[in-house]
């Protein structure tokens, strides 16, 4: 195994987690005015809430699969009764209908960016490209699902899942079990990772602000009053 892929998947993800914590919060700390999405809609809301809506939805059900599906041990879902097998397909099938819906809404809210003249002269190069990033990510992650179907007994599904398990719970020979997995799921993998080192210099630091925004279900109760 070569020591390129030793430090790509073994290394580069804690490199990546500590670029995205430390940075999100440096950027907090230093440039507080930058933390947000900067909104378009009051340019154009043309496509905007159709692809925003399906963008959201789809991201957000496929970091959610991710998570779940790689952080749980195998041993878990075969105690509730969840074959190998049947976990495979369920993550084909999800990931096909959410990816679809997120990339319907990347493909509409690209095209407005770069077609919509008030819009592309306000967009920064990072709005543009971190897009493009995403859109490059997310069609490697459809592309997977071609080849996941060639092979349908969830053994790539497992060996992915135990590296996952390996980087967060900081065990070595994390990398020792992708290391004969289709070039796509590595690469997959790897823009996946750079784009948590992309996060905190661009836009999408805005979600941590709905992370926040939880908060205030649960702040103490305040009262306001008058100056008499």
């Amino acid at each position: 195994m070569s020591n390129v892929h030793q430090f790509l998947f073994g290394v580069y993800p804690y490199i990546a987690l500590a670029i995205f914590l430390l940075g999100s919060l440096i950027r907090f700390d230093r440039e507080q005015y930058t933390w947000k999405s900067d909104s378009s809609q009051l340019l154009r809301r043309g496509q905007l809430r159709l692809g925003s809506n399906l963008f959201h939805i789809g991201i957000l059900a496929l970091f959610a699969g991710h998570f779940v599906g790689l952080l749980t041990p195998k041993e878990l879902y075969h105690a509730l009764g969840l074959s190998t097998e049947a976990k495979q397909m369920v993550a084909i099938v999800a990931g096909g209908v959410f990816g679809g819906m997120c990339l319907v809404g990347l493909l509409l809210l690209v095209h407005r960016r770069l077609t919509e003249p008030r819009i592309r002269v306000t967009s920064t190069r990072m709005d543009i490209f971190i897009l493009l990033w995403i859109l490059a990510t997310l069609l490697l992650g459809l592309a997977s699902i071609v080849v996941s179907l060639g092979h349908r007994d969830g053994g790539v599904m497992v060996l992915l899942g135990q590296w996952a398990q390996h980087i967060v719970t900081f065990r070595a020979g994390a990398a020792d079990f992708i290391a004969d997995v289709h070039w796509i799921y590595k690469l997959h993998l790897m823009l996946g990772m750079t784009l948590f080192v992309l996060f905190p210099f661009s836009r999408l630091v805005h979600i941590w602000s709905g992370f926040g925004a939880v908060s205030y279900l649960t702040r103490a109760y305040q009262i306001v009053r008058t100056r008499g």
